[in-house]
């Protein structure tokens, strides 16, 4: 009697083994097993590759973005006050600060402020976007605080600015170099608005991986960035930083009733929510597609076993005749196609993974060989090719090839089965 736990018998093992070792010339079928089991495996590598890559890519980004980034930003419409002066930002805003701390799930509030000047040094200029924040705030972005790649040192934030390395490198600054930044909102005079031409000690220099804003950001002590910007006693916005960042369209509503009625926030989801959206669609799309190039590969193996069906149907007949139940021998068959799936999508699952691990020296290899331009930072905003090896995606490969060879290899199998002992022996 066949266990549940064991449904195969011993010797239908034997006789399925069999039939995959042996030679087209004792009517096997060797050479198609071996192309089925190298389509596998190449299918399955293909999926896990793409799926670790995708993933990478999207963890990529989001730990950047909340690493450099606050998980929400509180801002203040522009009005006209009774002097006919637009004003913007708030005034009060260390209160407001302590108001909205006391909201439960806010880790950190930072007040900043912001804003878009021309970067000149060593005869060379830039645009760039500066932000106004205090040591202490500064120290609460992961990616700002513990870069993959800094020179200087943070403590010396209040000293001078810290600049990206995409901007060092451009501009040709060091630690200890001036920078001038000029803007165009400056002093207002009778014969209008001077620009404002300050020079700044750059003390510290980071790289957090993103071109974006390695090649843009500049930080600036809270005060100096307020006499710079005209804002004394004013900070244009508040970044906010939560327990939950997946959660942070909850926190929406008790953040601005906080605030007054002229407040607006907008998340980091708000910011990102189309392009990881995009991501996601992307993925569901590749997903499909690849698993198209499974099926094909799995393919190969339903010919090969009807191949095997036609050319051992006196076998069958033998062992019908012998007291071979149907279910003997579909499972025998079933073994042979199975058997090449399963070791197909191990290899498959083995080679994955090592690229995965080994992505970056085979595109530095790459690159090398190629005279360089396969990943360039400003293209891809990345300064290497990320990815990232997930339980979740190898077993979803796996599933996919197993799924896929099961079911394929049942219907040649179930019509070995049904082959009539008479007709299988009619000719001999």
């Amino acid at each position: 009697m066949i266990s549940f736990i064991n449904p195969f018998n011993r010797y239908e093992w034997m006789i399925a083994i069999r039939y995959l070792r042996s030679k087209r010339s004792d009517g096997g079928i060797s050479s198609m097993t071996w192309i089925s089991l190298i389509g596998i495996s190449l299918a399955v590598f293909a999926l896990i590759a793409t799926l670790a890559v995708r993933t990478g890519f999207r963890a990529e980004f989001v730990n950047t973005i909340l690493g450099a980034n606050a998980h929400a930003s509180i801002y203040n419409s522009p009005y006209i006050n009774n002097d006919g002066v637009v004003v913007s930002g708030f005034a009060n805003y260390n209160q407001i600060k302590n108001n909205i701390e006391n909201i439960e799930g806010v880790l950190s509030v930072s007040p900043v402020v912001k804003g878009q000047v021309m970067a000149n040094a060593n005869g060379q200029n830039q645009g760039v976007e500066v932000f106004g924040e205090t040591l202490i705030d500064i120290k609460k972005l992961p990616l700002i605080m513990s870069p993959e790649l800094s020179y200087g040192s943070i403590d010396s934030f209040e000293k001078g600015i810290a600049i990206g390395s995409g901007i060092a490198r451009s501009l040709g600054l060091k630690l200890g170099d001036t920078l001038t930044l000029i803007s165009p909102d400056g002093v207002k005079t009778a014969f209008g608005t001077s620009p404002r031409i300050n020079g700044f000690e750059v003390v510290y220099i980071f790289q957090v991986g993103r071109y974006d804003i390695d090649n843009t950001r500049i930080y600036m002590p809270l005060a100096d960035a307020q006499i710079y910007f005209n804002s004394e006693g004013r900070v244009d916005e508040f970044e906010v930083i939560v327990n939950e960042p997946e959660d942070i369209d909850d926190l929406k509503i008790l953040l601005l009733s906080s605030m007054s009625n002229s407040a607006l926030i907008w998340t980091w989801r708000d910011a990102n929510g189309g392009f990881l959206n995009a991501l996601q669609m992307e993925d569901n799309i590749m997903f499909i597609i690849l698993s198209i190039l499974v099926l094909i590969a799995t393919m190969n193996i339903v010919s090969g076993l009807i191949m095997l069906v036609k050319n051992k149907s006196h076998d069958i007949g033998i062992l019908r005749t012998m007291g071979l139940t149907e279910g003997s021998i579909l499972r025998i068959f079933f073994i042979c196609g199975a058997f090449t799936g399963i070791i197909g999508t191990v290899f498959g699952v083995i080679f994955g993974c090592i690229f995965v691990v080994y992505l970056d020296p085979i595109f530095n290899f790459i690159n090398y060989i190629s005279g360089g331009g396969v990943w360039t930072a400003e293209k891809y905003l990345l300064s290497n090719l990320p990815a990232e090896l997930r339980f979740q995606d190898i077993l979803k490969a796996c599933s996919l090839s197993l799924g896929l060879t099961f079911l394929i290899t049942y219907f040649p199998a179930r019509r070995a089965a049904r082959m009539r002992p008479v007709e299988a022996l009619r000719y001999d």
